[in-house]
């Protein structure tokens, strides 16, 4: 069901169309000037407008002007006696979805009155994908509490405005292309196309075709002509991952495309400017590339006017549950499993694992876990046969928290952490009664509600509740 309006002077085929697409199942306002039709929209939304072309001294275009600068994705269409190839142009034009002419069958108009709906609804569900990747990809939805990640996502909310081409270092699995789609998500880019181009995995071959496009003819097996991926990403992003991959020779024709901001399909003659921003990656050590003369100098510094190095996961433990718990509910859903939390030997084991594969690593524990999870905590059973061993890791949890590195440790932060865990713990032993979770830690009940507040683990209580517990 859709809702129409219909704008027609004409009495007896206005009460036609109306009577018709209630029967269709529409929900139908109906206008019978064109005054009365303007108000109709500017009162209330529609998924669809039919409006005669001829409305006394004014004109069904007026209309659908209006409908289009007051609800763009509102599809139009225009029906006249008065059909001529200069209206139907102008009505096309303005954006009309069609131009249907008098007399028509109601079953033709019908089709025609479909076939704009689906467009509408294309629309809409194009709309709804975008706002869910702006959404997902805002960096503040990338996950970390530690002062290294918190510089990263101030660096992020600077540099993302701009158009400044960004290098991104760090571990495979560190969420490299993340930050880059936060970088792209959070820019005027934000609604043109974010292409990745994986280096590693496009032989060197075909890596010019594939970035600059080619000519039909232009090698034995060109067929047709093709876009590369650069002119593809026009408007947008480039996100080349494994930059450290591309040979000497390729990285000669990207640094003339870093400089010209032209391409050159292979075999074409033709310049074609394009506007592009580059995001590059890599979990190689550049700056030893550049020495070992394996990357040239001048590239790397056109990519890296901005520099962003992820840590591991093992230089930020105090991450882990709040990275756990964003994946224990992400796949909580997706898996449709009623699982809450962990038990607390679970997470001493997460906080201790040493995460080679680094949050990519950590997410596929815990898909593992909400798989095979048989309660409403994810117990040491549920996770995978290689973490169940008692020696996952040469030192305890408290070990790991409580180790200062050579670039020191925000101790306020690790102690306020290992507090939200004695609460988180405490709740779970008690099955989630407050009181009995404040008796295991040897608290007050007031305090326990203060402290649960403190760290957004339940609302703040009120003066009243404040003094009930007294």
């Amino acid at each position: 069901m859709a809702s129409v309006l219909l704008v027609e002077d004409d009495a007896s085929l206005r009460e036609v169309l109306a009577m018709f697409l209630r029967k269709q199942g529409h929900e139908v306002a109906v206008a019978s000037s064109f005054e009365e039709g303007i108000s109709l929209v500017n009162d209330a939304s529609f998924d669809l407008v039919l409006t005669d072309l001829k409305l006394g001294q004014k004109s069904g275009l007026d209309i659908l002007s209006h409908v289009k600068r007051e609800q763009p994705e509102t599809e139009v269409i225009v029906i006249t006696a008065y059909s001529t190839v200069e209206t139907a142009i102008e009505a096309m034009k303005g954006g009309a979805f069609d131009y249907v002419g008098k007399p028509f069958k109601l079953e033709e108009i019908a089709v025609t009155i479909e076939k704009a709906l689906e467009k509408r609804a294309l629309s809409l569900e194009n709309i709804r994908l975008r706002r869910a990747l702006l959404e997902r990809y805002r960096f503040d939805q990338i996950i970390g509490k530690t002062p290294k990640m918190q510089q990263i996502f101030e660096t992020i909310a600077r540099v993302a405005p701009t158009k400044t081409s960004v290098l991104i270092t760090g571990e495979s699995g560190t969420g490299k292309e993340l930050v880059a789609r936060a970088i792209h998500f959070n820019s005027a880019r934000k609604t043109g196309p974010f292409v990745v181009v994986n280096c590693a995995a496009i032989p060197d071959t075909l890596m010019e075709s594939e970035l600059f496009g080619h000519v039909k003819g232009a090698f034995t097996g060109a067929h047709t002509s093709k876009r590369g991926l650069l002119e593809t990403a026009n408007g947008g992003t480039v996100f080349l991952d494994e930059i450290g991959e591309l040979s000497l020779a390729m990285q000669v024709k990207l640094l003339r495309f870093l400089q010209e901001h032209t391409i050159r399909a292979v075999g074409s003659t033709k310049e074609v400017k394009v506007d592009v921003r580059v995001v590059a990656a890599t979990n190689k050590d550049l700056v030893e590339a550049v020495r070992a003369q394996r990357f040239r100098e001048d590239l790397f510094y056109r990519l890296n006017v901005v520099h962003i190095h992820l840590p591991p996961l093992r230089e930020r433990r105090e991450d882990i549950p709040y990275l756990a718990s964003h994946f224990l509910e992400k796949f909580r859903k997706e898996l449709s499993k009623d699982v809450r939390g962990f038990a607390p030997d679970v997470m001493e084991r997460l906080m201790s694992w040493n995460y080679k594969g680094n949050v990519r690593e950590l997410e596929n524990i815990i898909e593992h876990a909400v798989t095979f999870a048989t309660g409403p905590l994810v117990t040491m059973d549920a996770l995978p046969e290689h973490m169940k061993g008692e020696k996952a890791s040469p030192l305890s949890a408290i070990d790991q928290v409580t180790k200062v590195g050579k670039d020191g440790v925000d101790m306020e932060s690790v102690l306020a952490e290992v507090e939200r865990r004695l609460l988180l713990n405490a709740l779970s032993q008690a099955k989630g009664v407050k009181k009995d979770a404040a008796a295991l830690l040897n608290i007050s009940f007031r305090s326990f509600r203060y402290k649960l507040a403190k760290y957004g683990l339940a609302p703040t209580p009120t003066s009243e509740e404040l003094e009930q517990d007294e």
